[in-house]
């Protein structure tokens, strides 16, 4: 069996599992859309209307993750556009990638603690809601990100194994442009990180900050876990825009590439659209949340702007070097030899 298909194999087995974790969420979901409120115990404290709203966003955006996992099962996967299953797998891992660590880790850290852990409480749904949420959100994040670096390294395992000292030059041009959008987007991810890293340590969020809901230690592990990825983030990408240069140019592509992808994505998703979100939110009804204002609104608003231009930078990268390294008339080539 070549290397080819033993990961072929491993990506549609981790495909059927990532398949089958979306399962119980989607059928939650469903249920609370339709009005049966198994598991809810204070429905009133969101109100029907955004709560019913709320459920069926969610309910979509797993209902993606279920389509693209499945997809990565099917053969017609690696002809897929490949902006089709990356750019909905980035946003996947901005959300699920804190999760898989942040839950259980504060969870861990408030039962060593004995401090209160709001999953646990029950004041708004039943706890075993939450373990049935976030234990399927692990695996699910488990098996699907895992099936998409399969299918990564069946499609493009040329460019990632490729140390960053063989990275060739790109035009001085295109260098420049990259670096002008890349360095201060890598400078932004890095002071990004250090604030959440501090707020979630406890550090006053200045301005603003005064109205927001006080941290729980799950929160609170969430934004150190958060500011960590967006750190790793602006590492992987120095690393990318300058290749050639500093200890690290040994190292393979795809090492400080999954960086920025983690970080990136992770900004994006827990800091820009959750921002977004509240903004519109606001602007609907007419209300203003300490979320939008200040300091922490100023961070949302600086994810949201840092996000979009790593995603922009990888996009025009990523068809760049395949333009580059597979011609237009000719098929892809399978990826084969170690990884």
């Amino acid at each position: 069996m070549t290397t080819d298909q033993l990961m072929g194999r491993r990506q549609v087995l981790l495909g059927r599992v990532a398949v089958a974790a979306c399962a119980p969420y989607l059928l939650l979901k469903l249920l609370w859309v339709l009005g049966h409120d198994i598991g809810i115990v204070d429905v009133g404290r969101a109100g029907r209307g955004t709560w019913i709203a709320a459920n069926v966003v969610t309910f979509l955006m797993d209902a993606v993750a279920a389509a693209i996992a499945y997809a990565l099962t099917r053969p017609s996967g690696l002809r897929a556009p490949a902006w089709l299953l990356a750019l909905p797998l980035w946003m996947a891992s901005g959300l699920l990638t804190p999760l898989m660590i942040s839950v259980p880790t504060g969870s861990a850290v408030a039962a060593l603690t004995g401090a209160a852990n709001p999953m646990a409480s029950g004041d708004f749904l039943e706890p075993w809601v939450y373990v049935l949420v976030y234990g399927a959100f692990i695996v699910e994040g488990l098996t699907l990100l895992s099936a998409f670096w399969f299918h990564a390294h069946r499609r493009w395992g040329a460019l990632l194994r490729r140390r960053l000292e063989s990275v060739p030059a790109p035009a001085p041009g295109v260098r420049a442009a990259r670096r002008l959008l890349g360095v201060p987007a890598a400078v932004l991810l890095a002071v990004l990180g250090v604030l959440d890293v501090l707020w979630g340590l406890g550090m006053p969020t200045g301005p603003g900050g005064a109205a927001l809901p006080a941290r729980s230690v799950v929160t609170a592990t969430s934004g150190v876990v958060q500011g960590l990825l967006a750190l790793a983030g602006a590492a992987g990408l120095a690393a990318l825009l300058f290749p050639h240069r500093g200890r690290l140019r040994r190292l393979r592509t795809r090492v400080p590439l999954a960086l920025a992808w983690l970080g990136s994505a992770t900004v994006f998703a827990w800091g820009g659209t959750m921002w977004l979100s509240w903004t519109v939110a606001d602007a609907l009804t007419g209300g203003g949340s300490a979320s939008t204002g200040g300091l922490p609104g100023l961070a949302g608003a600086l994810e949201l702007v840092a996000g979009l231009v790593v995603l922009c930078l990888g996009t025009l990268t990523l068809a760049a070097e395949t333009a580059r390294s597979v011609p237009s008339s000719a098929p892809a080539p399978k990826a084969v030899g170690t990884y």
